[in-house]
């Protein structure tokens, strides 16, 4: 498979307490925490692309630009969207949106690098 505008993955999460705004330190109260919903944002992206990669490659974040538009609470089921809208050399650019059900909780774009998994982490050293 090539890496071609389109490719789409859907990210379910259960909220629990280990996701609330409250537990992370993103705020003080027992809601899903933005972190979080961007985390599941990111991971749907990932999984967008994952299959289309040659052995070896992966996909890192480095850019995300999202609201968080209402809150979830503790046993709420959040799905997050990513669908690759471009592809510029080893740079992908996603649509995201996040949904309880269907009330959209959050909306915005996430950008991701195509990296050798050994090379990156080579550089770590």
């Amino acid at each position: 498979m090539i890496l071609q505008p389109g490719l789409k993955f859907e990210s379910t999460a259960t909220v629990t307490p280990v996701l609330t705004a409250e537990q992370l330190g993103s705020g003080d109260m027992p809601v899903l925490a933005t972190p979080a919903l961007v985390a599941l944002m990111e991971n749907a992206a990932m999984r967008a692309v994952a299959p289309a990669l040659e052995e070896g490659q992966t996909t890192v974040g480095t850019a995300v630009s999202t609201s968080h538009l209402k809150a979830s609470a503790v046993g709420a089921v959040v799905r997050a969207v990513a669908v690759l809208k471009a592809v510029e050399g080893r740079c992908l650019n996603f649509e995201v949106s996040a949904w309880e059900g269907e009330t959209l909780l959050g909306q915005g774009v996430h950008t991701r690098f195509v990296v050798d998994r050994e090379r990156f982490l080579a550089k770590l050293k």
